[in-house]
């Protein structure tokens, strides 16, 4: 199915009301990379993110060291849970996601009012707090791989990770796809819905037991016919 989408590709706006993408995404990715290749590039630390309150964002934050924590399903679940309590108090709309072994990638759009930041913190928080906790009273042998060099163990990776805005249709469609592939990309599993740490099968039309993703950003319906997500 296709998405429908203005004529004209607004680069420098927010536009998701818009519904087909063929020769537009070859375009925009061609102009973007002739575009990036002419630009100098800052050192990663003098970097800064232009937030666009009220804008979709694709997030990305690793486990401590890039350790593989997450592979516990008890603790992959703790993260899903985390994320359905910061949609409740903060009113998040979370799109798509994914729980990697080592990472996450995430598909939202926290209210004008409230800071990515806040959201963020909220869902990281919970789940260090619960696992090291656990870990602790265990006294697990983890604890030592996760201590950073104040003696203090972590569960995320210190930093706000990778975080940049979705502005169109085009770069919304990519990122789900993205996230629902990423499993695969990995030799994890054959097929994306295989992988049971995603969003993949709400998309899919699955809703039994499944994470409960908010509608696409645009107009309602716009996105229903759409199978470019796996």
């Amino acid at each position: 199915g296709a998405l429908n989408v203005h004529q004209e590709h607004r680069s420098r706006k927010t536009d998701f009301d818009g519904t087909t993408m063929t020769q537009m995404l070859s375009l925009h990715l061609k102009l973007k990379s002739l575009y990036a290749m002419q630009q100098p590039k800052p050192p990663r630390k003098l970097m800064r993110r232009r937030e666009i309150p009220g804008g979709v964002r694709f997030i990305t934050f690793s486990c401590q060291r890039r350790l593989q924590l997450l592979t516990n399903h008890n603790i992959s679940q703790l993260f899903v849970d985390a994320m359905a309590c910061a949609r409740s108090k903060h009113h998040v709309e979370i799109f798509a996601w994914v729980v990697m072994p080592e990472h996450v990638h995430l598909l939202c759009r926290p209210p004008k009012e409230v800071p990515l930041d806040r959201v963020l913190l909220g869902i990281k928080m919970s789940v260090a707090k619960r696992v090291l906790e656990r870990w602790k009273a265990l006294n697990a042998p983890i604890l030592a791989e996760v201590t950073d060099a104040t003696g203090r163990p972590r569960f995320w990776q210190k930093g706000g990770g990778f975080d940049r805005n979705v502005r169109d249709n085009l770069e919304f469609a990519r990122e789900v796809k993205y996230v629902h592939h990423n499993p695969v990309e990995r030799g994890l599993v054959v097929r994306p819905e295989a992988w049971p740490w995603s969003s993949v099968r709400w998309w899919m039309g699955q809703r039994d037991g499944e994470f409960v993703c908010d509608p696409p950003p645009g107009q309602p319906g716009a996105w229903d016919s759409w199978t470019g997500y796996v």
